[in-house]
């Protein structure tokens, strides 16, 4: 790793929109498991209901993006119960940035900027590898199912206040901009 490279971790601010997106679309573009959509996934994302300003996150490294990573609003559903939680997605690192602790700073950022903000849990879909470093479990350790199939072990959730999952046993909805 280059330890004379300064990175910055921002909130994203409008003028980023058109960039960050660029960058999240390199990001994935060898990305075996995507569909290649995440850019759009992305720009409806900041358009709906679930947008959380602060929590759309930029990494700079010689005042040019290189970075992006986002928490949405998300909920977890149980009969008329329903749950506040937050979806990290998609979190995205241009190819020549990778492996370098960019996305793990612009996490570390997202998780305290969230817990500040007053919100008490992150669900991931990802790495089983990467996300328990940040603290991440398997979301079934607290009976939290994802609404479509995926490996346990990589529908992960992590509590940002203690006990935030106790009673959040069900099924996690996903805003309409996941699925279009």
């Amino acid at each position: 790793m280059n330890h004379y490279m300064n990175i910055i971790i921002r909130q994203e601010t409008r003028n980023d929109y058109k960039i960050t997106e660029t960058v999240v679309e390199r990001a994935f573009k060898n990305e075996k498991h995507s569909d290649h959509s995440e850019q759009f996934l992305v720009a409806k994302l900041r358009k709906g209901d679930v947008f959380i300003p602060e929590l759309s996150i930029v990494a700079e490294v010689d005042k040019k993006i290189v970075g992006h990573a986002m928490f949405t609003k998300l909920c977890i559903k149980n009969g008329d119960e329903n749950y506040p939680t937050l979806a990290l997605a998609p979190v995205s690192v241009l190819p020549g940035f990778q492996n370098q602790g960019i996305g793990s700073k612009m996490i570390l950022y997202g998780l305290n900027r969230s817990k500040e903000m007053g919100f008490k849990s992150v669900i991931v879909l990802g790495h089983e590898k990467y996300y328990p470093r940040f603290g991440f479990k398997p979301a079934s350790e607290w009976g939290i199912k994802a609404p479509y199939d995926v490996p346990d072990e990589a529908f992960m959730a992590v509590e940002l206040e203690k006990d935030a999952l106790d009673n959040a046993a069900g099924t996690v909805i996903y805003g309409k901009e996941f699925s279009e």
